[in-house]
């Protein structure tokens, strides 16, 4: 038989807000966050796109972290462990120390060893590696490009983030199975602990497998989001999109520039990163401590359409097979989804496909925004960040507006200018990744107790 899971806790850091209660007041009032990159960058590179969503990083004193992780760790890595702790706490659940040396905890009453980790990532700890790889190449110079940076030969705005000491922590920091792995050795969770990369879609494939692993029973409680952090200090990450053209051009007001489902979209707004980790529990489990649940997870489902490594497939087959999969599998069907948070990138043929899929599929009914029209796009951080909103519109009845969808590519449902409030029993997340990865989550009104 079956389980129902339930969503307990919620962790999240983005670019609009650091902590659940900021990130979504900022979130229903509509806050974009986008920017001129930075002038520096332009010392290394003419880019098409003008424009990113940063993200202010965290006091990481503020949380349970010691100088030896905040030294050894990627932001990727620190990124987890902090929403993690958000997310325990928002959960309601206890730690206590386990290892003071190791700065290790323990969360009082679950199972360890029936209590898993799932963590989607794009990129794992990529900021490190070019950092390291910097120091690798450059250290033999490094004397010389200084002499020249004193002699003004270089422009005082570009900057020589390297030395010539190599990182001895390197291979730790860029492993991307670290996002995962520093949560469970952080709270001692002995159950499996995955990370997943399917790209773009990384962060809802984790919360789906995560979902799948408390349904069957094989464990109790689950860890489980997405991170990302692609704020290297040259613009190299940015300019590899760049160069792919996928990314808004920026001409003109920089808030203006990510424009998912609206005619004039030119690509997505690159984002320097985020976090979301959900607490996920047996729901008679988290109703037997006295838990507060958020939403309850009733479905998913993964494919791949099996077309590009960089392109969707304009046909759009795969998605329908994904909903078909979807439905079948957890008894609801689409006439009952009352919200949907879109993929939703701007980009020309993921918009165009999506919004088809959408319509032939669900009609006009179901309210639908896009969460990258506030925040950007953070990769593998962007399923976990939007399932998230979408658990956060259920418990409170409102959905955030899709800003700068003036003109909409098709007549749906769209939530513009501001939030909207309605009593949502049944919500899609969908994400779709570089590869061909397919994901999609149905997340519902709990149940009464």
């Amino acid at each position: 038989m079956r389980k129902t899971v339930a969503i307990t806790g919620i962790g999240v850091i983005a670019p609009n807000g650091c902590g659940r209660d900021e990130f979504w007041s900022n979130c229903l009032r509509g806050l974009a966050v986008a920017e001129e990159i930075p002038p520096h960058w332009n010392a290394y590179n003419t880019y098409n796109s003008r424009v990113w969503a940063p993200l202010q990083l965290p006091d990481w004193d503020q949380f349970s972290l010691n100088r030896a992780e905040k030294m050894q760790m990627d932001p990727v890595q620190l990124l987890s462990l902090a929403c993690g702790e958000m997310a325990l706490k928002d959960a309601g659940l206890k730690v206590t120390l386990r290892d003071e040396k190791k700065n290790t905890f323990s969360i009082e009453g679950i199972d360890a060893f029936r209590s898993g980790v799932f963590m989607g990532t794009g990129n794992g700890g990529l900021v490190s590696y070019t950092r390291a790889q910097a120091t690798h190449v450059l250290a033999p110079v490094k004397k010389a490009l200084d002499n020249m940076q004193n002699t003004c030969a270089l422009p005082d705005s570009m900057p020589l983030e390297f030395s010539s000491r190599f990182n001895p922590f390197v291979v730790a920091m860029t492993m991307p199975n670290a996002c995962s792995a520093v949560l469970s050795i952080k709270y001692g969770l002995a159950g499996p602990s995955i990370t997943v990369s399917t790209a773009c879609a990384s962060g809802t494939s984790a919360i789906g497998q995560a979902y799948r692993a408390i349904a069957s029973g094989e464990i109790n409680t689950a860890l489980a989001g997405g991170a990302e952090y692609l704020a290297d200090p040259y613009g190299g990450i940015f300019r590899g999109f760049d160069t792919a053209g996928t990314l808004a051009r920026g001409d003109g007001i920089a808030s203006e520039a990510s424009r998912p489902f609206d005619s004039k979209r030119t690509g997505f707004l690159f984002s320097a990163g985020g976090c979301a980790v959900l607490m996920m529990e047996d729901a008679t489990q988290a109703r037997a401590r006295g838990a507060k649940v958020i939403a309850e997870l009733v479905g998913y489902s993964e494919n791949c359409d099996a077309f590009s490594i960089m392109g969707m497939s304009p046909e759009g087959d795969h998605v329908e097979s994904m909903y078909n999969t979807l439905f079948d599998s957890s008894g609801f069907s689409a006439g009952q989804v009352d919200y949907i948070n879109a993929h939703g990138t701007a980009t020309l043929l993921n918009d165009e496909v999506e919004s088809r899929i959408v319509e032939r599929v669900f009609g006009s009914r179901p309210f639908i925004n896009s969460t990258k029209s506030l925040i950007g796009h953070s990769i593998g951080a962007a399923g976990a960040i939007e399932t998230a909103v979408t658990a956060l519109s259920i418990e409170s009845g409102k959905m955030h507006p899709s800003v700068n969808l003036t003109d909409p590519i098709r007549p749906l449902n769209f939530v513009v200018d501001k939030p909207c409030g309605y009593p949502i029993t049944l919500a899609l997340n969908q994400s779709f990744g570089f590869g061909g990865h397919s994901a999609g989550l149905l997340l519902k009104r709990p149940s009464p107790q």
